[in-house]
């Protein structure tokens, strides 16, 4: 599970709690081995006061326990991205991108929800495969090579995509069913 500041809170501790539930131990990931911010990233629902960009407030912290660099893609049965501002910089890690790539190459099973469709892009492991994320990501998924589904969840193969956290318990179902399966 990589991370970074500005992590989503509820895509990110909802998987990390909801997949040892079934005998999967979560590995949290980052830049460096540290603690991290996360956000609550959300459009107010409010309609008396307009705002057109996510909004982001601080969350609660996690710390990452392996460094991108320190990722050895055969340790691991799969890998669950998160949303959040996080993906927009984490992208640019060239050690994260590589293990992403080695994680899709294997064959595991990959969720994604929101942003995270950023670092799909950004690892180049994402061209031809149907994927849904948060609208405003659209393009993003597009210049992946991607075909954008404008749908909640997609699943296309081992790799589900959700648009966001309203999609935790649809992606992580289908997830776990993809690990047990593998």
């Amino acid at each position: 599970m990589p991370i970074g500041d500005a992590t989503e809170a509820l895509d990110t501790f909802y998987a990390l709690y909801r997949l040892p539930e079934d005998n999967f131990e979560v590995v949290v990931a980052g830049p460096e081995s540290r603690l991290y911010h996360t956000v609550l990233h959300e459009i107010p629902p409010n309609p008396d006061v307009p705002w057109d960009i996510t909004q982001e407030r601080p969350g609660y912290h996690l710390r990452a326990t392996v460094a991108f660099k320190d990722l050895r893609e055969e340790e691991y049965a799969g890998a669950f991205i998160s949303g959040g501002r996080a993906p927009e910089y984490i992208r640019y890690d060239r050690d994260l991108c590589r293990v992403m790539k080695a994680i899709s190459m294997a064959n595991k099973p990959i969720a994604c929800l929101c942003h995270g469709i950023e670092i799909l892009t950004a690892a180049g492991c994402i061209e031809g495969k149907r994927v849904t994320t948060v609208p405003k990501c659209a393009m993003d998924a597009e210049q992946g090579r991607a075909i954008y589904v404008d749908e909640d969840v997609v699943v296309d193969g081992l790799l589900v995509t959700g648009r966001g956290y309203g999609q935790n318990t649809d992606v992580l179902r289908e997830f776990i069913r993809m690990l047990k399966s593998a």
